[in-house]
């Protein structure tokens, strides 16, 4: 099995793609092409133009959670893409928001659900894993299960007129059981990269993790959480470790440090293949 993967945007970017604060990661395997998330606005369509990447043959989009910096871009896509299937939690389209001293601001999908399914999106909505082919599936609902990894305090959701701790159940990952072991491709891993992992090796049946590609959110986590997260990545015998988005510069040098030559920066405009 050989897969491809390629990131039309990211924060950062390599040359002639743009950079921008969010994350869109296309994955090809089994025949299939699914898009996990669509950035913040126009860097996933500008960067897929400039990548040669064809948006009109993507089969399934995923959502990882419903931020904006993962789902702003959905219009621009759906404008590629036509008609699709996109998959996601039940509290995808929760009005969320981020709360930091008195200030609250809303950061929950832009669009509403009318809006998008009047483009051609059409939505399958679950918190149970999907099985998108034979070796390709979302993690569903990660369950929290360790004791150092916890949704960070300051994201929030609007009920009624109150604003409360949003536990971010609808965040998932993309899973691929490939012959050379589990990947992950994961947008926020807002309830822990670990979890997810976890998650995915319950679902899969597979213990060893081969890949992880994408956001850990490890951006302010403490120097305890970064080394025991390393530790555990270790022990489920991870090969290639490419982080994005929030996963921090402070955390990605300590996992640099940490796993060497396995380590690298998943920027938009990063290309490979696994194995």
């Amino acid at each position: 099995m050989e897969l491809k993967i390629a990131t039309l945007s990211e924060n950062t970017a390599g040359y002639g793609v743009l950079g921008e604060w969010g994350l869109s990661i296309l994955v090809e395997a089994d025949g299939t092409r699914v898009l996990l998330d669509t950035g913040l606005s126009i860097s996933a369509v500008n960067n897929a133009q400039a990548m040669g990447v064809d948006l009109a043959g993507i089969d399934r989009i995923v959502l990882s959670h419903g931020h904006a910096d993962h789902t702003g871009g959905l219009v621009g896509v759906l404008a590629q893409t036509g008609e699709v299937e996109i998959v996601a939690h039940p509290d995808v389209f929760a009005p969320k928001c981020n709360q930091r001293s008195e200030r609250i601001r809303d950061i929950g999908i832009p669009f509403s659900r009318e809006e998008l399914e009047n483009l051609g999106a059409r939505f399958n909505l679950t918190a149970e894993p999907v099985r998108i082919t034979d070796r390709i599936m979302t993690t569903g609902e990660v369950p929290l299960l360790n004791d150092y990894e916890e949704v960070d305090s300051n994201l929030c959701v609007r009920v009624g007129e109150e604003v409360v701790p949003d536990p971010l159940a609808d965040d998932l990952a993309l899973l691929i059981d490939a012959d050379f072991g589990l990947v992950v491709i994961s947008g926020c891993a807002h309830r822990g990269i670990v979890n997810t992992l976890n998650r995915g090796r319950s679902i899969t049946g597979k213990e060893q993790v081969y890949a992880v590609i994408g956001g850990t959110h490890l951006v302010s986590a403490s120097e305890e959480r970064i080394i025991r997260t390393a530790v555990d990545l270790k022990e489920m015998g991870v090969q290639r470790l490419g982080v994005s988005h929030c996963t921090g510069f402070y955390a990605s040098a300590r996992l640099w440090q940490e796993f060497g030559d396995a380590f690298f920066l998943n920027n938009a405009g990063t290309r490979f293949s696994l194995p």
